[in-house]
């Protein structure tokens, strides 16, 4: 699992359903989904 900072609940927490995807600028990052709030999360990946 991969652990994101949540920005609603203020709080870095493990994501829930998380895939990698590449950003417009190339950069690669996991999306995934808090599992405590269901918000949407980010997290950019080194290169």
């Amino acid at each position: 699992m991969v652990e994101g900072y949540c920005v609603k609940c203020k709080a870095k927490r493990e994501m829930a359903s998380a895939s990698e995807v590449t950003m417009k600028n190339g950069r690669k990052a996991m999306k995934g989904k808090c599992p405590t709030c269901s918000t949407g999360m980010y997290r950019i990946l080194g290169k």
